[in-house]
């Protein structure tokens, strides 16, 4: 396995790992997303260049899109819990109470 390879899959790896085990903030689990978003991100835009196929280029630009909606939907929500439970504690956010 080629080292670039390797830090893709430990970068992703890591984020996930962040992601189950530090739920303590609503912005640290959006932090842990982005990560994961921005190595695939980088995977899917050095692909093309290994395998020199200029087919699958477009890919990239519709994963960073879809990231930037996430980002944008994370910072909204981030906003409205912040407003209305006073905090970004995840334990504030109960579905049951809604």
């Amino acid at each position: 396995m080629p080292l670039l390879h390797l830090s893709f899959y430990s970068a992703f790896t890591l984020s996930s790992l962040g992601l189950a085990f530090h739920r303590a903030h609503l912005i640290s689990a959006l932090l842990c997303l982005e990560s994961m978003m921005l190595s695939m991100y980088i995977a899917l835009s050095t692909w093309p260049i290994e395998n020199q196929s200029p087919s699958s280029t477009l890919m990239p630009v519709l994963m960073l899109t879809f990231s930037a909606c996430e980002a944008g939907t994370g910072l909204a929500m981030l906003v409205a819990s912040t407003r209305t439970h006073g905090s970004d504690h995840l334990h504030n956010l109960n579905l049951l109470q809604c």
